[in-house]
């Protein structure tokens, strides 16, 4: 009688166990799915070395695209430099373009973001520069500086390096150079003036460094633009 009794203790156990083995999956929690950014909008207008007639313009781009099907929003912003600081202009829209009132006679920066409704944000697209006509102006300022060398923050051989840069003046007038170059996150320290070349060759470099270099550019009617810092490493 014990035995038939314990037998079917042990069967009522074994029962249970099985019923409440493998846990519970309906108090799983279901992970949310990963939100994805929408791709960079493509820019139409206007477009790198733009010369805009009049200063209202309607900034123009192509549509992101969403992998989850979001709701998108376009973020266009302007500034006077192509370091973006500080921004001039800060303007969203739901559609594929924008009319935006600027300051005459001004050479302008801009770029783009697209944003969907979860709050995931593109990169930004690449800086176009143009030009709002001014009323009778003899002299447009040149355009800020674009890096071609080296890469920005990135690691060089060696303790020499060769600063490569391109600019544009609207009026075709020469140009001439300042490079600043030092360690300091704001170079102070002027390594060459007046130059003709848009190349500096940096040597006597320490090694395991970060170096910091911006160009101001100068065209021969008094018109100045300043660039951007750009930076690289020595190994």
């Amino acid at each position: 009688m014990k035995k038939t009794y314990l037998h079917l203790i042990i069967v009522v156990g074994l029962i249970m166990m099985s019923c409440s083995g493998g846990g519970d999956d309906s108090n799983d929690t279901k992970k949310p799915e990963e939100n994805t950014a929408p791709t960079v909008p493509i820019q139409v207008y206007p477009l790198n070395n733009t010369i805009c007639i009049d200063n209202n313009i309607v900034f123009e781009w192509d549509t992101s695209t969403d992998v989850e099907g979001d709701k998108i929003t376009y973020t266009v912003e302007i500034a006077e430099n192509n370091g973006f600081s500080p921004i001039l202009n800060t303007e969203t829209s739901a559609s594929l373009s924008k009319l935006i009132s600027l300051e005459k006679g001004k050479a302008l920066y801009w770029r783009i973001k697209a944003t969907d409704s979860k709050s995931a944000a593109s990169s930004y697209s690449p800086v176009m520069q143009f030009l709002t006509e001014g009323d009778g102006l003899s002299n447009h300022v040149p355009f800020a500086p674009s890096l071609i060398a080296p890469v920005f923050n990135s690691e060089i051989d060696g303790t020499s390096a060769t600063l490569s840069w391109s600019t544009l003046d609207i009026d075709g007038d020469p140009l001439t150079f300042d490079v600043y170059l030092d360690t300091n996150e704001n170079p102070i320290t002027k390594v060459s003036e007046n130059q003709s070349e848009t190349t500096y060759n940096a040597i006597g470099l320490s090694a395991a460094s970060t170096y910091y270099f911006k160009v101001v550019v100068k065209d021969d009617k008094g018109g100045i633009s300043i660039g951007q810092v750009w930076s690289f490493i020595t190994k």
